[in-house]
């Protein structure tokens, strides 16, 4: 069976040799220009002619962009934008917000551009691009790293490492900005941690009148709580201080199970274990498998002399990128990539062998704790100009967890769109206006890749559409980062605070000067 596989990898690799064959397997040279819709928006939000009577040469030390358009990681959001500012200090903000509430002109903020439905633009609006506000202080006595929102994880972990401190969760990928992040309050591996809520002590928050709040979980909570997961709708997050944990070295496991045991599995191996720190599970994507075969990964504690080594960068690696993009277009090469994740990466994955007699392997797979987290997911980027990705997540309860998978195998049969990846995570309820688990929820993530077309946009529309239904009828909820093909109605549902989170915004910005997609569709 190995061998069919790769005569399969090599068919494909000679079917798209030379010329295609660079194409296909490598880096993206330039962003790419795959746009053909809009953002979606609220009646009445479309610029306003009189923006044409704005002064844009009047803001001072000029804009970073005037006018134009700007759009996200999908490259599938276009928003026509006044202009873009690129702060890079608290006095920028500052001077950006007073710009806007002279000219009357709402405010989006925005970061590395992750979210994928318009979170951080508005028609016609000022976009606060927050990357050059990126400095990050480590304070070891107090175990805690302040960090300016758009720094990335990627430079938090960089930051920590070297005094043999750690975060308790971020995201998947490292590649986000904290403040994007916590406007999302986005979750990773260490389910025990929770989201990032669990792991803020505190932050500062400027008002569209230019002052400045720290807020926390004990200090000015209401705010805290509609800031955190807020999708910044109430303010300018300048800074976070996190909170840290020691670093330490890890051993990795992967145990290949059936999805109808996973559950079980989890509970007893993952969760009972209290050694167990942090965990993801793959699920299959291949025909014959799909969605009934996962690979669980687990990083354990364990008693080891081994010390904690830099951390590495990730190659650029060529072949995973191939393998990847192969499996966009046929089942073989999606039979060809579960097999290399399955049956190949344990055997090649880098980490250090350790051969200390208390570990229950002869030679233990150790991986420090940050670099398990030092990821940035490369081989996804590509310059297939025919090809776009997009993100959905749902949050179940654990009964739930197959019947919904077995709710979106049978979607996927009914459309266009490819699975190319889809992951479990664990997650629980958290003290926020708009959370995304009301109790403890497995997180369904499913990396989709479609066509850059209008054909290809519809046909995303509604399996949108209909995994929100499946979701929620099984007393599940979604994530509201990513494309809104959804309904007020079923936001609310999932969300049933909503009513209140507008009222809270209201409270904190009357004049409304805060907008994206989000308020311009569900306030």
């Amino acid at each position: 069976m190995q061998r069919l596989y790769v005569g399969g990898a090599l068919l494909l690799v000679l079917v798209v040799g030379g010329p295609q064959l660079v194409l296909w397997s490598g880096e993206p040279l330039e962003a790419k220009e795959c746009i053909v819709a809009h953002a979606p928006a609220a009646t009445g939000t479309t610029p306003s002619p009189a923006l044409a009577s704005v002064d844009a040469a009047a803001y001072p030390g000029g804009l970073d962009q005037e006018g134009g358009v700007v759009s996200d990681a999908s490259c599938l959001t276009r928003t026509e934008v006044f202009g873009v500012v690129r702060p890079v200090d608290e006095a920028g903000v500052r001077t950006a917000l007073a710009y806007a509430q002279e000219q009357d002109l709402s405010v989006s903020v925005g970061g590395t551009q992750h979210a994928m439905g318009g979170q951080a633009s508005h028609p016609g609006g000022l976009v606060v691009d927050m990357r050059g506000l990126d400095g990050i202080t480590v304070d070891e006595d107090a175990r805690t790293a302040t960090v300016q929102a758009g720094a990335t994880w990627h430079q938090v972990l960089e930051a920590v490492h070297p005094v043999g401190l750690s975060v308790m969760t971020m995201p998947g990928i490292d590649v986000l900005s904290v403040g994007g992040t916590v406007s999302a309050n986005a979750h990773g591996l260490d389910f025990r941690a929770g989201s990032l809520s669990s792991t803020i002590r505190s932050m500062r928050v400027m008002l569209a009148d230019g002052t400045v709040h720290r807020v926390g979980p004990d200090e000015r909570p209401e705010l805290f709580q509609a800031v955190v997961g807020g999708y910044g709708l109430f303010g300018v997050i300048l800074d976070v201080e996190l909170e840290l944990v020691d670093s330490e070295m890890l051993e990795l496991r992967q145990q290949v199970v059936t999805v109808q045991d996973f559950p079980e599995v989890f509970a007893s191996r993952v969760a009972g274990d209290d050694d167990v720190r942090l965990t993801y599970t793959h699920l299959s994507t291949a025909p014959g498998s799909l969605l009934q075969e996962a690979i669980v990964y687990s990083y354990a504690r364990v008693e080891s002399p081994e010390p904690v080594p830099p951390l590495r960068e990730r190659a650029s690696d060529r072949a995973s990128r191939l393998v990847f993009n192969l499996a966009r277009i046929g089942d073989t090469g999606q039979r060809v990539k579960w097999w290399a994740q399955r049956d190949v990466l344990p055997h090649v994955r880098g980490c250090q062998q350790s051969r200390n007699e208390a570990l229950r392997e002869a030679e233990a797979c150790m991986v420090g704790r940050n670099q398990a987290m030092f990821e940035s997911l490369g081989f996804l980027q590509n310059r297939l100009p025919q090809y776009t990705d997009v993100l959905h997540e749902y949050f179940l309860p654990h009964d739930q967890l197959v019947p919904f998978l077995d709710d979106l195998r049978d979607e996927l049969a009914r459309h266009d769109a490819r699975l190319m990846s889809a992951s479990v995570r664990s997650v629980h309820a958290e003290d926020v206006v708009l959370d995304y688990a009301q109790g403890e929820r497995f997180s369904v993530v499913l990396y989709l890749s479609q066509g850059v077309s209008d054909a290809g946009n519809a046909d995303m529309a509604d399996l949108t559409r209909a995994l929100v239904t499946a979701s929620l009828a099984r007393g599940g909820t979604f994530y509201l980062p990513y494309q809104q093909h959804y309904t007020r109605e079923q936001v609310a549902q999932a969300y049933p605070r909503l009513d209140e989170f507008f009222a809270v915004k209201r409270r904190y910005d009357p004049g409304m000067r805060f907008q994206n997609s989000f308020s311009a569709r569900f306030a």
